[in-house]
């Protein structure tokens, strides 16, 4: 349910861990903070003809999958390959959708950002054509990928004019006041053609939680006031829920029943998740709730109040979350649309 990484490709940031690209960054978005260098991949690269997916039929190589995955621990890779696919996909058509609209960046701001890494590389005490091997990409790969991710940010840049980020701060101002919560999950999977049998597991798995703090009140003697009810009610709540958390969720969290650290309401997790945890008081449960990962049941621990925060504090987080909107509103706009052949991948 955490959100996945933003239009900046992955191969980029792996290049100094975002710092070649910090004085290029649209204004608002995150430099990602240093990390170590790429986990060497035991296998052989794939061959530079190799297709993993074609999207409306243009080909996504095999081989940007492969530096997708080049910080990824070995017994990961396979899994995490799904989801590196499924980002460059995504991407992929996000990028199609802006050459429909005939959005061009010059090849001047393009050729600025290149010798912006190959400066930053000469501080490291590295060789830029050593990089590029590193990382099994050629330099018009390099290119082709900053003109994707260039073409992108202008578009952000054009939607989210003043009047429209000061009005999506205005509309939600706890994503931006440094709210957070703490809550518990349930992940239920729910896989291609599965959505409607998840949902109706998650609502009996609800009735059922719900059946066991009932029995508990009812347990509880006649004298006991409000107080001591609310008090037996969110004990046995929690309690059942992290036993079913822990029984049936499908997420690694269901190891500590479910609990999550706190969160704030943007940037952390996926939007729809994020929208109907915060809609919850303490010790409450959500309805199900589906994400791209798949139902869940949300229970709400605590929370945190945010502060007094003005516009032009929040603008930069503001933007960002207005890019992330906006991405997501041309994917489900777009990607249902388009023709995506995922190829087997072979060896």
């Amino acid at each position: 349910m955490f959100t996945k990484p933003r239009f900046w490709p992955v191969l980029l940031l792996n290049l100094f861990g975002g710092v070649a690209l910090a004085q290029g960054l649209p204004a608002g978005e995150k430099i990602p903070p240093p990390t170590p260098p790429p986990v060497p991949i035991a296998e052989t690269p794939p061959p530079a003809d190799a297709v993993a997916a074609v999207v409306n039929g243009q080909s996504l190589s095999e081989m940007a999958v492969f530096r997708g995955l080049l910080r990824v621990s070995p017994q990961f890779r396979e899994k995490a390959r799904v989801e590196v696919l499924n980002f460059l996909i995504d991407n992929m058509v996000v990028d199609q959708y802006l050459t429909q609209l005939k959005i061009e960046v010059d090849a001047k701001s393009v050729e600025e950002h290149v010798q912006k890494i190959k400066d930053e590389a000469k501080k490291a005490g590295e060789e830029f054509p050593v990089i590029l091997k590193k990382l099994h990409i050629t330099e018009e790969d390099l290119r082709r990928e900053l003109q994707g991710a260039l073409k992108w940010d202008k578009f952000v840049l054009k939607q989210g004019d003043e009047k429209v980020l000061r009005d999506l701060f205005e509309k939600n101002v706890e994503m931006f006041n440094g709210a957070r919560m703490q809550a518990r999950h349930i992940l239920i999977p729910a896989p291609d053609g599965k959505k409607a049998e998840a949902e109706a597991k998650a609502a009996a798995l609800k009735k059922q939680i719900e059946a066991e703090v009932a029995q508990a009140l009812a347990k509880l003697p006649s004298t006991a006031d409000k107080i001591a009810q609310e008090k037996e009610r969110a004990q046995t709540l929690e309690k059942a829920f992290a036993a079913t958390a822990f029984k049936e969720s499908s997420c690694p969290s269901k190891n500590q029943g479910g609990e999550l650290p706190y969160f704030a309401r943007a940037g952390a997790m996926v939007e729809p998740f994020a929208r109907a945890a915060f809609a919850l008081k303490p010790f409450q449960m959500s309805e199900p709730v589906v994400t791209e990962f798949g139902v869940h049941l949300i229970l709400a621990v605590d929370s945190k109040p945010g502060k007094d925060v003005k516009f032009e504090d929040a603008r930069p987080f503001v933007q960002e979350v207005f890019g992330e909107r906006l991405r997501e509103a041309v994917l489900t706009s777009y990607k249902p649309k388009s023709t995506i052949v995922i190829r087997e991948k072979k060896g």
